[in-house]
C-alpha cells in the first residue's frame, strides 16, 4: 500500500493487473520503463523535428553574410595577405584577429539594419542623411572598388599565365560568362554560384599544412604579437601593411553589399537571429582562411628571408619550400578570388548606384526592367578587364593601395552606420547594445590614428628615400 502510495497511476494500474504474476513489481517497473522509452522516443521526435526546423530556417536566410566576407578574401586580398605574411610574420596574425571582430559586429549591423527597416544601408543614408552624402559616399566607394576590379583581373591575367592560358582571351572568357550568369540568372542562381565557389577557399588549407609551419607559433599569434624582433623598420612596415590588411578584411563595399544582399533576397525581420548568426560565421571563415594564407607564405618565405612582391609570385615562390602541388592549389585559390571579387565588388557598386540615388535594380529583375543596374555591372567589367591587359600594371600596387584607400575610408562608413543603428526611433528594440556601439566607436578612432600614422610613414620614406 505505501508502494501504491507513492507510485505514478500508470504504474498502480500495472502493479493491479499484474497481481498474479511471479514478480509482480519487476513487471510493474518493466512496464515503466516502456512507457518511459515511448515518452524518451516522442521527446527524441520532437528534438529531431525541431533541429530540422531551424536548420531550414538557417539555410532559407544563408548566403549574403557569408558571400560578403569570403569575397572580402579576393585576388587583392589574396595578395595583401601573402604579402603581410611573407614580410611580417606570423605577428599580423593578431591584428586579423582584431579586423575579424570587428567585422562581425559591424556587417551584424547593415544585416540588422536592414532586417528592421528593410530598407539598403544606401537607401538609409539617402533618406536620412540626404543626396550630396550620398554622392559623396558613393564617389569614394565607387573609386575604391574600380581599383579592386582592375586589381582582381590583373590576377586572372597572372594566374592563366602560370596556368599556361592566354592572358587576353582568358579575361575576355571571365567578362562575357560573368555578364551572362547574372543577367540572364537571377538571385538563387548568383548566389548559388557564389557559395560553390566559396568552397574552393579549401586550397589555401592544403597549401598552409603543406608549408609545415609553426603551429604553436601562429596559434599564439592571434592572442598577442611576438616572435619576431620588433625594430623600428618592422614597426613601420607592420603599420602600413597593417592598415592594408585591415582594408581587405573589412571593406566599405562588403558594408553596403551585405545589406544590399540581404534586402534582396527578401529575409524576413523574424529570422534576425539566424540572420546574425550566419553573419558571425561568414566573419569567422574570412579570417579562417585569411589565417591559412598568412601561415603558408610565412612558413616559407618570411621564415627563409625571401622578398614578395605580389600574391600571384606567392604561388611560385613558396612551391621549392612546399611542393609543386601546394603552389598550384595557391594559384586555383587566387583564380577563384579574382572570380568572386570581379562579381561581388562590381554587383557592389551597382546596387550602390540604384539604392543612393533611388534607381530600380536586383538580380531578380531581368535586363530590361533594371537597365541602369546592370549596364553599370557591365561598364565595371569591361573597363577592369581593358586596363588590366595593359602590360606593366602590377596587381601588388593596385592591391595594396586599393585596400589603405578602402581602410581609409572606413571611418565615414562605420560614422552612418552606427549613427544608424544606434537610433532606437529607427532600430526600436534591436538598437545597438553597449558594447556593440563603445567597440566600433573605439575602432574607428584607432583606424583614423593609424590611418594617419601609416600616411605620414609613407609621405615621410618617400620623401627622405627621394632626397637620397
Amino acid at each position: 500500500m505505501t508502494l501504491m502510495g507513492h507510485c505514478p497511476s500508470y504504474l498502480f494500474v500495472t502493479l493491479i493487473y499484474a497481481e498474479n504474476e511471479p514478480f509482480p513489481i519487476f513487471s510493474a517497473f518493466l512496464s515503466m520503463g516502456v512507457l518511459k522509452m515511448k515518452n524518451d522516443n516522442t521527446t527524441n521526435k520532437k528534438a529531431s523535428f525541431n533541429v530540422k526546423r531551424y536548420l531550414l530556417m538557417f539555410l532559407s536566410v544563408f548566403g549574403p553574410a557569408t558571400i560578403t566576407a569570403m569575397a572580402d578574401n579576393d585576388a587583392s586580398g589574396v595578395a595583401t595577405y601573402s604579402v603581410a605574411g611573407a614580410r611580417l610574420g606570423y605577428p599580423i596574425l593578431f591584428t586579423l584577429a582584431l579586423n575579424v571582430i570587428l567585422l562581425a559586429i559591424t556587417q551584424e549591423m547593415g544585416m540588422r539594419l536592414t532586417l528592421v527597416t528593410r530598407k539598403s544601408l544606401a537607401d538609409s543614408i539617402r533618406e536620412i542623411f540626404g543626396v550630396k552624402t550620398s554622392l559623396f559616399i558613393f564617389g569614394s566607394l565607387f573609386i575604391a572598388n574600380f581599383g579592386t576590379i582592375i586589381a582582381e583581373f590583373s590576377a586572372i591575367k597572372t594566374t592563366s599565365v602560370m596556368f599556361h592560358l592566354p592572358p587576353i582571351p582568358s579575361i575576355i572568357f571571365i567578362v562575357v560568362v560573368t555578364f551572362f550568369f547574372v543577367t540572364k540568372g537571377n538571385y538563387k542562381l548568383t548566389q548559388s554560384i557564389m557559395l560553390t565557389s566559396c568552397l574552393i577557399f579549401m586550397t589555401y588549407i592544403f597549401s598552409a599544412f603543406k608549408s609545415k609551419p609553426d603551429w604553436g607559433l601562429a596559434l599564439s599569434n592571434l592572442l598577442y604579437p611576438h616572435g619576431v624582433s620588433f625594430t623600428k623598420e618592422y614597426l613601420k612596415d607592420y603599420l602600413v601593411i597593417g592598415i592594408s590588411v585591415l582594408g581587405t578584411t573589412i571593406t566599405p563595399w562588403g558594408q553596403f553589399f551585405v545589406s544590399s544582399f540581404a534586402f534582396d533576397k527578401n529575409i524576413e525581420q523574424s529570422r534576425i537571429k539566424f540572420s546574425q548568426f550566419e553573419t558571425y560565421w561568414g566573419a569567422f571563415l574570412t579570417g579562417f582562411f585569411a589565417f591559412f594564407m598568412i601561415v603558408a607564405t610565412t612558413a616559407t618565405l618570411f621564415v627563409h628571408n625571401i622578398p614578395l612582391t605580389s600574391g600571384e609570385q606567392a604561388a611560385l615562390a613558396i612551391e621549392p619550400f612546399a611542393g609543386k602541388l601546394a603552389g598550384t592549389f595557391f594559384a586555383i585559390g587566387i583564380l577563384n578570388a579574382g572570380f568572386m571579387g570581379i562579381v561581388v565588388v562590381s554587383l557592389c557598386t551597382s546596387y550602390a548606384f540604384s539604392e543612393f540615388f533611388g534607381i530600380s535594380g536586383s538580380l531578380n529583375t531581368s535586363y530590361k526592367q533594371s537597365k541602369t543596374f546592370y549596364t553599370i555591372f557591365l561598364l565595371q567589367l569591361v573597363f577592369g578587364a581593358i586596363i588590366a591587359m595593359i602590360p606593366g600594371v602590377s596587381l601588388f600596387q593596385i592591391a595594396v593601395i586599393t585596400q589603405a584607400l578602402n581602410a581609409m575610408s572606413l571611418p565615414l562608413v562605420f560614422y552612418y552606420l552606427i549613427k544608424l543603428t544606434n537610433n532606437k526611433k529607427i532600430m526600436g528594440e534591436y538598437a545597438n547594445n553597449a558594447f556593440q556601439k563603445y567597440f566600433a566607436i573605439i575602432c574607428t578612432i584607432v583606424i583614423i590614428i593609424a590611418s594617419i600614422l601609416a600616411l605620414v610613414t609613407t609621405a615621410h620614406t618617400t620623401f627622405f628615400s627621394g632626397v637620397r
